[in-house]
């Protein structure tokens, strides 16, 4: 069996590798598992999201069902144990990658669901929609830790399910853990901390569209509808003691054996993520 990627001399390089055709409708959003393993999960307007081994010629070994419209976007988790997918009509689905099967369905959001990270522990996930807001989960409960707005006052579920021009279209965990970025249809790009419900810093950008923070957390980039790729120079602030352990301790555990510690219930809260 061909191994993938395939050794190629530098004549060879640009050369199409695989051509995955199984899709009916648009693929929205890619992501790899990031453990190294290859594995590829495309997201459709289909409704489905399908999961690829390249390793074995890009054979496609599941098919992940569960939204009823487009799919906008995916992410794992960091140890590539869980899947994220968002989509129209609120949709926010987690899934587990061991059993390719559903989780939960996070409920929240009043409009389509178009953007979705986790926190480099995995302990949060951030989903960005059209309903003008920005949440933060707790992954493995379905519970939400904190809403950014950005539009102030929050807009009724009402009017949240319709037209307006705060729609969020992109959201990117720092990998700092404590900032998360958002860009808006306000022209607006917002850097918020995980533990305040204001931006910490804003800056302007029209008709942003996706955004990306580099692997040292000290640059983000934003992508427009105009063709253009902005950077910013990203908020530097000394993390708490608190927000370090948690971080520490979630490089070696997950946070479900986290809460099963037996440790008392004070040092748990202590490590726990909460409102």
């Amino acid at each position: 069996m061909a191994s993938f990627p395939p050794r190629v001399n530098e004549k060879e390089i640009g050369k199409l590798l695989l051509n995955l055709v199984d899709h009916t409708e648009v693929v929205r959003d890619l992501t790899f598992a990031p453990d190294g393993s290859l594995i590829l999960v495309s997201a459709s307007r289909d409704k489905t999201l399908r999961v690829w081994d390249l390793k074995d010629d890009g054979n496609m070994m599941k098919v992940l069902r569960g939204h009823q419209n487009w799919v906008y976007s995916c992410a794992f988790s960091p140890d590539s144990s869980m899947l994220c997918s968002v989509g129209a009509s609120k949709a926010v689905f987690l899934w587990n990658m061991d059993k390719y099967t559903m989780i939960r369905k996070l409920e929240g959001h009043h409009h389509d669901v178009v953007a979705c990270d986790f926190s480099p522990d995995g302990a949060l996930l951030a989903t960005a929609s059209y309903d003008t807001r920005v949440y933060i989960w707790d992954p493995h409960t379905g519970a939400i830790l904190m809403e950014f707005g950005h539009l102030f006052p929050p807009p009724t579920p009402i009017f949240a399910g319709g037209a307006n021009d705060r729609w969020v279209r992109s959201v990117s965990f720092s990998h700092d853990g404590l900032h998360v970025a958002s860009l808006a249809d306000d022209k607006m790009v917002r850097f918020w901390r995980i533990d305040e419900d204001y931006p910490v810093q804003v800056a302007p950008l029209s008709n942003g569209l996706c955004c990306a923070f580099s692997t040292d957390g000290s640059v983000l980039a934003a992508g427009t509808h105009d063709g253009s790729v902005y950077f910013w120079a990203t908020p530097r602030q000394v993390p708490s003691l608190q927000h370090l352990c948690r971080m520490s301790i979630r490089r070696v555990m997950p946070t479900q054996e986290v809460q099963e510690l037996p440790v008392p219930s004070k040092v748990l809260e202590f490590l726990s993520y909460r409102v």
